[in-house]
């Protein structure tokens, strides 16, 4: 199989862009899939690596999805954004703050209403694009995925706040 052509990611745009992508995105903790999908969503947007927001049925039925009541945080794209927990399927594990959703996002993105975005982290799970596994963005802050594909420098690190 051919490369994948480079994607420059200060040629994402802004505001940024919500769009269908085919690609085969899974999650797996301590060895064992929590989400699967190849029916989700990515945001581009201008020097981030994309985030990818995956429909709560690419969720394994052995893990528990909670909302976490009153916590909250405000994209000026996106609108509101809920936070949850998972805990691992052997129900002795559970991870807070690393998953967001959008329930009522602003027009442009509401095609995104309840899908879930995974920080890559900080947290004991791995994250894959297409059977690669994905490096977090840096600073804890954003929650992009890098991937091999991806060029050029990116929000999040050391002296990139004000960009």
């Amino acid at each position: 199989m051919p490369p994948k052509p480079k994607l420059n990611v200060h040629s994402f745009p802004r505001p940024p862009l919500l769009e269908r992508t085919p690609r085969h995105l899974q999650i797996k903790w301590d060895g064992v899939v929590v989400a699967d999908t190849k029916d989700a969503y990515w945001v581009l947007e201008t020097t981030h690596p994309p985030t990818y927001y995956l429909p709560r049925a690419s969720l394994s039925p052995s893990v528990t999805l909670t909302a976490i009541p009153n916590k909250t945080s405000y994209c000026e794209w996106k609108g509101q954004a809920t936070y949850h927990t998972l805990t691992h399927p052997q129900g002795q594990t559970t991870v807070a703050n690393k998953i967001w959703s959008y329930e009522a996002p602003t027009p442009p993105f509401r095609p995104i209403a309840g899908y879930l975005s995974f920080y890559a982290s900080a947290v004991p799970w791995e994250c894959f694009v297409d059977g690669e596994r994905v490096q977090p963005q840096e600073g804890d802050f954003y929650g992009g995925w890098v991937t091999a594909e991806l060029e050029g420098r990116m929000k999040g690190g050391p002296g990139t706040w004000g960009w």
